[in-house]
């Protein structure tokens, strides 16, 4: 049986197949009161993710060593309903854009950092425009040389930003951000492809599918290349029924 532990601020950490999760009342207010306490790094957590943790050291110590890691999965939110932990799943896109609006109207500075060159460019534009007040102090994108990035987590450290959104994918945006974001204050959050989505280059699954927690299968028909990651999920559920 996967053990549970009550945090102070209505947190629970869970587990679920070993790796952490957090159950609580209201995401955005514990983000909120993460940062009201010096800030630390947020982690979305989904059933594929949980799988590659358990296979990959630096990314299980990343997640376990997150301050919050929230549920972005029906997968997360079923094995933990197993455990008769009731939570509602929390999209992590919706989650960091309700953060970028807390962002602006409390004059928060706010990076950027990952995605295409395309992408930020569209981002830098147009995010400022969405949501008025937006102070983007770094917006970088992912597509750095090697011997550049040394230069942009300077700048990081330097911007002291509020809030850091990070999008270079599951394992890298976990382990660059623990390792970067250490000592540092704000919310680091990685958060996939939502930059994507942002820009209009992809689009979110349609209501109806997410009330029928069927973004996975959106997600393949536009990512058929994707079908190889998916086989993770069958696996997961027979693990967790198998586990208990």
């Amino acid at each position: 049986m996967d053990s549970v532990s009550t945090a102070p601020d209505d947190r629970r950490r869970c587990q679920v197949l070993g790796v952490p999760v957090d159950a609580c009342r209201d995401v955005c207010a514990a983000a909120l009161g993460l940062h009201s306490r010096g800030g630390g790094r947020i982690v979305t957590l989904n059933a594929e993710m949980t799988m590659s943790a358990r296979a990959d050291a630096a990314l299980g110590q990343a997640i376990g060593t997150a301050d919050l890691v929230i549920p972005d999965g029906a997968g997360v939110v079923w094995a933990l309903g197993r455990q008769q932990i009731r939570v509602v799943k929390t999209a992590g896109i919706e989650l960091a854009w309700t953060l970028l609006e807390y962002a602006a109207a409390h004059q928060w500075r706010v990076a950027l950092v990952g995605a295409t060159p395309e992408v930020m460019a569209t981002l830098r534009a147009e995010l400022p425009q969405s949501i008025r007040g937006l102070n983007l102090a770094l917006a970088v994108d992912g597509y750095q040389a090697p011997e550049a990035w040394q230069g942009v987590e300077a700048q990081l450290r330097a911007l002291k930003p509020d809030l850091v959104l990070v999008a270079l994918g599951v394992p890298r945006q976990e382990t660059w951000s623990e390792r970067v974001a250490a000592g540092q204050p704000g919310l680091w959050m990685g958060v996939g492809g939502s930059f994507d989505v942002w820009a209009g280059i992809k689009k979110r699954a349609p209501s109806w599918m997410c009330r029928m927690q069927l973004e996975w299968l959106y997600r393949l028909i536009q990512e058929p290349s994707r079908w190889r990651r998916m086989l993770l999920l069958p696996a997961f559920a027979l693990k967790v029924i198998r586990l208990g």
